[in-house]
């Protein structure tokens, strides 16, 4: 049906609430994303994969539930030699709060890098922050809330209450939708001050996730190497 949700998005909100696919080490192929962009989902004991490759092939790359499925080997399957393949980065999930938003629009900042990397993956994208920093909210990843975070100042003595601009940030950005709504957002796990700042502000980890693009020359077929 046009303008149904991609299926992965079901797994995000699955869990969201708690729920996960079962540990079997298994990989849950599923239709690739819309505008030409593919990834691959880690959970715990379980992988989903959204491709236009089908499961043998998935297999054949070497793709497992045991993290397989973010294996750099595996990737370059998925992308190609021509592809684009972006970071590994953690999957993080936290309910909206509601009540009345903290955070203003922000407008003119079009050209920033951070908002053009948002509008090249995301739609609805939406810019908003104050003296701290900007907040990017947009629908990513299979139609997901999604959300991302640039300080300022990062500097420690920047930091006004002993705590970092960072969390209090990302909580006054979870008032800007109703509450309860699941939330995302895709940390690299190396931004050790960003991802504290998130857990700190009640995000909870939930997978591990890899965005690519695939290119025109991809493998043609299985053992075929990339």
């Amino acid at each position: 049906m046009t303008g149904a949700p991609h299926p992965l998005l079901a797994y995000f909100l699955a869990a969201a609430d708690g729920r996960f696919p079962p540990a079997d080490g298994r990989v849950t192929v599923l239709p690739p994303l819309p505008g030409g962009l593919e990834c691959s989902v880690a959970f715990t004991g379980h992988a989903v994969v959204a491709t236009a490759l089908d499961a043998r092939r998935v297999a054949d790359g070497g793709a497992d539930g045991y993290g397989g499925s973010l294996d750099p080997r595996f990737l370059l399957r998925l992308a190609g030699p021509d592809g684009w393949i972006g970071v590994t980065d953690a999957t993080l999930t936290a309910r909206a709060t509601g009540g009345p938003p903290r955070l203003g629009p922000l407008p003119g900042l079009d050209d920033h890098p951070r908002v053009r990397f948002a509008r090249s993956q995301r739609t609805r994208v939406t810019v908003h922050g104050d003296g701290r920093g900007l907040v990017t909210l947009a629908h990513g990843l299979a139609g997901r809330h999604e959300l991302s975070v640039e300080l300022h100042d990062t500097r420690p003595d920047a930091r006004s209450d002993g705590r970092g601009h960072g969390r209090t940030l990302l909580r006054d950005a979870l008032t800007l939708l109703p509450a309860g709504t699941p939330v995302f957002a895709a940390v690299a796990p190396g931004n050790a001050r960003s991802l504290r700042a998130f857990l700190a502000a009640g995000f909870t980890p939930v997978g591990g996730e890899v965005v690519l693009r695939p290119g025109q020359a991809r493998s043609s077929g299985p053992g075929t190497p990339p």
